[in-house]
């Protein structure tokens, strides 16, 4: 481990982290707010850190380690949420847990709030809430070494640690150009929505941060009500559009532009992907006309978006802790399952969905035809038995961790069925869960101790376990080994 080439990159994303912060104190400018002062205070406090790392720190030629890709990659995102909550905290708008709970919850995309009253911050600050969101949306690593011209040698490490998914399909030759790609892709989506949720009457600032939301399926909203707040059906359907999008694979909407539609008929993942939201929507709207007096477009309304918005973002259309216990069943195996490989959405990735049931079938037809071969294939590719075992060890450890937490959460005193919600929406990075934490609610009321956990939750869930799990290894920090 050469812990200065790690400091390098970790100065040089603390750099990049207090320019960023400008836009902000820019906003604040133009506006004349009072948090001018606290974002130059907070992007000097940004600069200072990285200067120092860079002085620490110093550029190798030889190639990164794994286990220094993986300990930027994980230390990249610590330091990058961290220092994130300085707006925060130094404009005395949250306290230093929660200030780094906002920041973590922003960065990873979950979107779970300990602010009880958006609507009277600041301009500046409710676009750096969004702005996080948008930056840990595509991930930290992918759009540091897309930008800044020194990270794309030999980055394939930090890359693969921050990527989501059981495999990782390298688009283009070259792991600058994919970056480059994904990008400039991410770039498209956010201005497209901008400009979709603007022509559907939200004014521009509101259009920017939704769209910027909604496109890094993060689900911050600058109004206490969420998506409720416009009671617009153009732009719920609008934002049910882009959160779909935002949950699919953005390799593939590359694959679609180059190759046409044919990768897209064959792409198992994302065909499991939208039979499961309109499999939800369905079964959701169905248990709605049963228990509510309203009609078949309002029941399709509902449904189609809250199922959508589960699986990616967080935004709430409507207060779903008042619907029939089946329809919040649905919403919490969507809160699991999340979005696809290489999508801005989280949770368990539908790839390992479809790679666990296929095997399971497997299982059962070789049980009744056992001198049968029977493989896995997933998109017409068969899927080696390693893949199979990492998939199904990932499936455990991730249920694990929510028993785990919500054993936890238990233990602090609140109740078990909202103990297991909570857990669920932070390990899948969605934000609003159930009960106290529910679509109306907020995370302020929880204990210093269950915010402190639910940070080291959404951590694990938007970084897949094994890059923060690996770096608690006594082994990892050695100054000598191979991996």
């Amino acid at each position: 481990m050469d812990y200065r080439v790690v400091c390098r990159f970790l100065g040089q994303i603390s750099l990049a982290e207090a320019g960023v912060t400008c836009v902000p104190l820019l906003m604040a400018l133009v506006y004349w707010e009072d948090d001018l002062i606290y974002f130059i205070i907070s992007a000097a406090i940004m600069a200072l850190c990285g200067i120092v790392l860079l002085r620490i720190g110093r550029i190798r030629t030889k190639r990164l380690t794994m286990r220094e890709g993986i300990a930027i990659t994980g230390l990249g995102w610590l330091l990058a949420t961290f220092l994130g909550m300085l707006p925060y905290v130094v404009g005395g708008y949250l306290n230093l847990l929660d200030g780094v709970f906002e920041s973590i919850s922003g960065f990873t995309g979950t979107g779970a709030t300990v602010i009880e009253d958006l609507e009277v911050l600041p301009f500046s600050i409710l676009f750096w809430r969004s702005l996080t969101h948008w930056l840990g949306g595509l991930g930290i690593v992918v759009i540091f070494i897309a930008i800044l011209p020194e990270s794309g040698q030999h980055t394939v490490f930090m890359h693969n640690a921050e990527d989501t998914g059981p495999t990782a399909d390298r688009l283009l030759p070259r792991l600058r150009d994919t970056t480059h790609m994904l990008f400039r892709m991410y770039m498209l989506f956010t201005v497209v929505a901008i400009i979709v949720f603007y022509l559907c009457g939200m004014d521009f600032f509101s259009a920017l941060n939704h769209a910027m939301s909604t496109i890094s399926a993060g689900g911050f909203s600058i109004y206490n009500q969420s998506a409720a707040h416009f009671d617009s059906p153009a732009i719920e359907g609008w934002m049910t559009f882009f959160m779909v999008l935002a949950g699919g694979n953005f390799g593939l909407y590359y694959q679609f532009y180059r190759k046409g539609f044919g990768v897209v008929r064959r792409n198992t993942e994302f065909k499991a992907y939208l039979f499961i939201l309109g499999l939800a929507t369905a079964c959701i709207a169905a248990d709605l006309l049963q228990a509510f007096p309203i009609d078949l477009f309002t029941a399709i309304r509902y449904a189609s978006f809250q199922a959508a918005s589960i699986a990616t973002t967080g935004f709430v259309s409507a207060d779903y802790d008042q619907w029939p216990g089946f329809s919040k069943g649905i919403l919490m195996l969507l809160m699991i399952s999340g979005g696809c490989t290489g999508s801005t959405a989280a949770g368990v990735k539908i790839s390992r969905v479809v790679i666990l049931c296929r095997s399971l079938w497997t299982l059962v037809f070789q049980r009744v035809h056992p001198r049968m071969i029977a493989e896995v294939r997933v998109n017409n590719k068969r899927v080696n038995e390693d893949t199979v075992i990492r998939v199904s060890q990932f499936f455990f450890l991730y249920l694990a961790f929510i028993a785990f937490w919500a054993l936890l959460l238990t233990w602090d005193g609140i109740n078990i069925f909202d103990a297991i919600g909570i857990s669920v929406t932070t390990m899948g990075c969605i934000g609003p869960s159930f009960g106290i934490t529910g679509a109306t609610s907020t995370y302020a009321g929880l204990s210093v101790f269950s915010k402190s956990i639910l940070c080291i939750s959404m951590l694990l869930g938007r970084l897949e376990l094994f890059t923060v799990l690996a770096m608690l290894h006594r082994s990892f920090w050695k100054s000598k080994g191979n991996w």
